[in-house]
C-alpha cells in the first residue's frame, strides 16, 4: 500500500540493502527496454531540461526512486553526444529546500552566461495538504556541477488562477527571457501564462496567452512555444478532454496548435485547430529543443498519469520515445526519427513480393528490438497489414482497413494487458494510395511512422519474450510489399 509518507521517503534517507533489492526485481523485469532510456529503479515521467550544452545534449526526467509510483520527484540526468548513446551521469536536482520540499517538478533549460540554467517548478504541501508551487532556479557550470538558487524566483500564484501553475519552458528573444507556464483558471481551465525577464532571476508576469480554445480541458500540462519555418507552434498537454471520435481516446492528451508567431506585446497567438502529435496509446508530455544543426527535436513520455503498467510489479515503470526531428508541411507537424538512430542498424533482410488474401512470414524478419520499415501500393485487399511479436496467442496488429482509410493500432492480443478502460484500439484516418511504415519495436514498446511522419503511433506492449514472429497479411484482395528489416544493436545502453 502506498501510503503519503511511503511516498515521499527520500532515496537519501535508504539503506543500500533495499535499493539493492529494488535494482534486482528490476533486472528480472523481462520488459526492460534495449535502446530507449528507461531509470534504473522507480517510476520515470516529464522529460526535463532538453538541451545541448558544452559539446553534449543533456537530458532529465522527473524520476520517483522508490517504486512504480508517483512520490517525491527527483531530477534524473543522461547525457548524450549523438542522442543515441545515452551516459547515466545520476540526480541532477534533488527536493531538499522548502521550495520544492514535495518535489522537484518539470521544467526546460537554456544556456546563458556560459552555464546551463534550469527552470523549474518546486512542489511544496502545508500540513493540510494543500499545494504550493514556487518556480525555481538551478545552475549547471562547463564541470557538470549543479547549484540551486537560495530562494524562488516566483513565489506567488497570479490572481484568477489555482495552485496548479508549473512547468516553465523557457527561451530568449533578442534581449528578453520568456517563459510560458501550464496553469488552471479560478474557474477549473485550462491556459498558458506568460513570463518575461532580463536576467532569469527577475520574473515580470505579462499575462494569459490568448487562444481560441477558451474551455478546453480543465488543466494545461507541459507547454511548449517554439517557432518553426517561420510560424509559431504551441505544443501543450490539456487533461479533461472529451473524446471525440477517433481522437482524444487517452486518459490524458498531448497535441499542438499552429499558427502565427506569437504577438509577445499582445500575447495573443492566432493559430489553427489543436492536433494530436501521437495517436497511441502511451505518450504525454513532450519536450523540444533546438539543436546545432538547427533541428527541433521532441522527445516525449512514453507512458500516462493514473494508468497502471505490467512492470510495476518489477519496480519500475515507463521509459521515454525516440528523438523525433519536427518539420511542418501543409499545416501540420511532421514528426521522423532522428538520422542518428540509424547507427542501432546491424544486419538487414529485405523483401519484394505481392500478399494475396492470405498471411505470409519471412526468413529473417523476427525479433523483439528492430527497425522495420514497409511500403504498400496498388492494393485491392479490403484489409492488409503487419503483425508484430507474433506468438502462439499474442500479436500486436498494425493494420489499413480499405473501406474506412483508417490505419488501426490493435494491442488486444498484445501479451499483459494495459490501460484496457481506455480501450485497445487505436485509429487514425490516412487517405492515401500508398502507404508507408517505419516501425521501431523495443522489448515492450512500438513506435510507428506513418507516411515519413505525418501521423505517429506509440504503445508500450508487454509480449512474452517467445513472441518474436512477424507476419504480413491481406483480405479480401492484394497488396504489394516492400518491407526492410534491421536488427538493432541493444548494447548501446547497457
Amino acid at each position: 500500500m502506498w501510503t503519503v509518507e511511503k511516498r515521499y521517503r527520500r532515496i537519501e534517507e535508504v539503506e543500500i540493502e533495499e535499493i539493492s533489492n529494488l535494482m534486482a526485481k528490476v533486472k528480472n523485469c523481462p520488459w526492460r527496454q534495449t535502446f530507449h532510456i528507461q531509470p534504473e529503479i522507480g517510476l520515470l515521467n516529464d522529460p526535463n531540461g532538453f538541451s545541448f550544452y558544452n559539446g553534449e545534449y543533456h537530458l532529465f526526467y522527473q524520476w520517483f526512486p522508490l517504486g512504480p509510483v508517483h512520490g517525491l520527484k527527483y531530477w534524473y540526468h543522461k547525457k548524450s553526444k549523438d542522442l543515441v548513446n545515452w551516459e547515466n551521469v545520476g540526480i541532477a536536482i534533488r527536493p531538499n529546500d522548502y521550495f520544492d520540499s514535495h518535489g522537484a517538478y518539470s521544467g526546460s533549460a537554456i544556456e546563458h552566461n556560459g552555464n546551463l540554467y534550469f527552470f523549474y517548478t518546486g512542489n511544496t504541501r502545508d500540513e493540510n495538504w494543500k499545494r504550493h508551487p514556487y518556480q525555481c532556479i538551478a545552475v549547471m557550470d562547463t564541470n557538470g556541477h549543479i547549484t540551486k538558487m537560495e530562494k524562488p524566483v516566483i513565489s506567488e500564484i497570479p490572481k484568477g488562477y489555482t495552485d496548479h501553475f508549473r512547468d516553465p519552458k523557457v527561451w530568449k528573444e533578442n534581449d528578453t527571457f520568456y517563459a510560458v507556464f501550464g496553469a488552471q483558471r479560478t474557474e477549473e481551465t485550462g491556459c498558458i501564462l506568460l513570463y518575461s525577464s532580463l536576467d532569469l532571476i527577475e520574473w515580470t508576469f505579462e499575462g494569459e496567452v490568448g487562444t481560441n480554445l477558451e474551455k478546453f480541458g480543465f488543466m494545461w500540462e507541459c507547454p511548449d512555444y517554439f517557432e518553426l519555418q517561420n510560424q509559431g507552434v504551441l505544443v501543450f498537454s490539456p487533461q479533461g478532454i472529451e473524446p471525440e471520435g477517433d481522437k482524444f481516446q487517452n486518459i490524458y492528451q498531448s497535441g499542438y496548435v499552429l499558427g502565427e508567431r506569437l504577438d509577445l506585446e499582445k500575447k495573443v497567438l492566432e493559430h489553427g485547430q489543436f492536433i494530436e502529435l501521437d495517436r497511441g496509446f502511451d505518450f504525454y508530455a513532450p519536450q523540444t529543443m533546438l539543436d546545432p544543426k538547427g533541428r527541433r527535436i521532441l522527445v516525449g513520455w512514453m507512458g500516462l498519469p493514473e494508468i497502471d503498467y505490467p512492470t510495476d510489479k518489477n519496480e519500475w515503470a515507463h521509459c521515454l520515445t525516440i528523438p523525433r526531428e519536427l518539420s511542418i508541411h501543409e499545416g501540420k507537424l511532421l514528426q521522423k526519427p532522428i538520422k542518428e538512430l540509424e547507427k542501432l542498424r546491424k544486419e538487414k533482410v529485405e523483401i519484394d513480393t505481392e500478399i494475396d488474401n492470405e498471411t505470409r512470414r519471412f526468413k529473417g524478419f523476427y525479433g523483439e528490438s528492430y527497425e522495420l520499415s514497409a511500403e504498400f501500393t496498388n492494393f485491392t485487399a479490403e484489409e492488409f497489414g503487419i503483425e508484430l511479436r507474433v506468438g502462439e496467442n499474442e500479436k500486436t496488429t498494425i493494420k489499413y482497413d480499405s473501406r474506412t482509410k483508417q490505419v488501426i493500432f490493435d494491442r488486444s492480443l498484445s501479451g499483459e494487458p494495459v490501460g484496457e478502460a481506455f480501450g485497445t484500439e487505436r485509429k487514425c484516418t490516412i487517405g492515401s494510395s500508398t502507404l508507408t511504415f517505419r516501425i521501431f519495436v523495443d522489448t515492450s514498446s512500438i513506435e510507428l511512422f506513418i507516411n515519413d511522419g505525418e501521423e505517429v503511433f506509440t504503445g508500450r506492449i508487454f509480449p512474452s519474450k517467445e513472441s518474436q514472429g512477424i507476419q504480413f497479411y491481406a483480405k479480401g484482395g492484394a497488396v504489394n510489399l516492400e518491407t526492410s528489416l534491421w536488427q538493432l544493436d541493444n548494447s548501446l545502453n547497457e
